[in-house]
């Protein structure tokens, strides 16, 4: 089976083709820069550039003989302050790009037979300790719609018969990237602790077991439509502290108080003050098995 990635130097990107080769898939990258990609990825996969990828198509011998594409497109949510100028490149890298790929997609004599493509937890917004599933409400702010708009591109691959999966991630943890990056430099001093109230809830979710779930939406013919890509055991953002914190055999009572994170992040201190209980009730009942069920086996891991 042949299968084409955008997004494959990712911190999630690289998991996913790691276990597309392991599992003896023909992988196809997408980039902008494919020296990059090659060292980062190996001599396993194939190379096609896309450098813009909001305006321009991916060139159409990429797709020849692919059965299956991963999407995984996107500047990082939580990488700079939302700026005005921050706000459109987070629009045109998931919304703009992923319309042009299906665009293309749409060209080809022979389609793909599956669309995979990336979405967040976000989508649902700040509903305190209620638990959501796929069937849930979404929200109006920024980074609800920015999802809606996002998962709507994808979707339109449904309009000429390919399978559409659209995986709404939770915070990623991993090796070397991901949520934990930023926050373990602070906790292994032992000057970490809860954001905020620490009442939030964090849907988690170890990145092997995102890798195997796209891999999974790949290969099951079964599934279609939205699936979360979490955990089934969210936890509030207290509790992964302080398993943190024990993980690390450090302290983790430092509270970051909700106003100085305001003044700090502006609008997009919602992705650290606000939570959502998310259940992966779809994948659930596909039967997928987790790696890393545990919010202490994903850290020990990770860390």
């Amino acid at each position: 089976m042949k299968v084409l990635i955008t997004g494959g130097t990712g911190f999630v990107g690289k998991v996913v083709v790691q276990e597309l080769l392991a599992q003896k898939f023909e992988v196809v990258v997408l980039t902008r820069n494919i020296t990059h990609a090659a060292l980062t990825l190996g001599s396993k996969c194939s190379y096609f550039q896309w450098i813009d990828t909001s305006k321009e198509l991916p060139p159409i011998e990429a797709f020849y003989g692919v059965d299956a594409v991963i999407n995984l497109m996107g500047e990082g949510i939580a990488d700079k302050r939302w700026t005005d100028e921050q706000k459109k490149k987070l629009q045109t890298s998931r919304i703009d790009s992923t319309a042009r790929l299906v665009e293309a997609m749409g060209q080809l004599p022979k389609k793909p037979s599956v669309l995979v493509s990336t979405s967040a937890v976000g989508i649902y917004g700040d509903k305190g300790d209620v638990e959501l599933n796929e069937k849930s409400a979404v929200a109006d702010d920024f980074l609800a719609r920015l999802c809606k708009d996002w998962e709507a591109q994808a979707l339109k691959a449904q309009n000429f018969g390919t399978r559409v999966v659209i995986v709404r991630t939770g915070v990623v943890l991993g090796k070397n990237g991901g949520a934990l990056k930023k926050m373990l430099p602070i906790f292994k001093l032992g000057l970490g602790g809860p954001v905020g109230s620490g009442k939030q809830y964090m849907s988690w979710i170890h990145v092997e077991d995102l890798a195997h779930m796209y891999v999974e939406a790949v290969t099951n013919n079964s599934m279609k439509g939205i699936f979360n890509g979490t955990s089934a055991h969210p936890a509030t953002n207290a509790e992964f502290s302080k398993m943190l914190g024990k993980v690390l055999s450090r302290p983790a009572f430092a509270p970051a108080p909700g106003i100085a994170i305001k003044m700090v992040f502006g609008e997009m201190s919602q992705v650290l003050l606000e939570g959502q209980k998310v259940l992966p009730v779809n994948f659930i009942e596909n039967k997928f098995r987790f790696r890393m069920p545990t919010l202490e086996m994903a850290l020990k891991e990770s860390v």
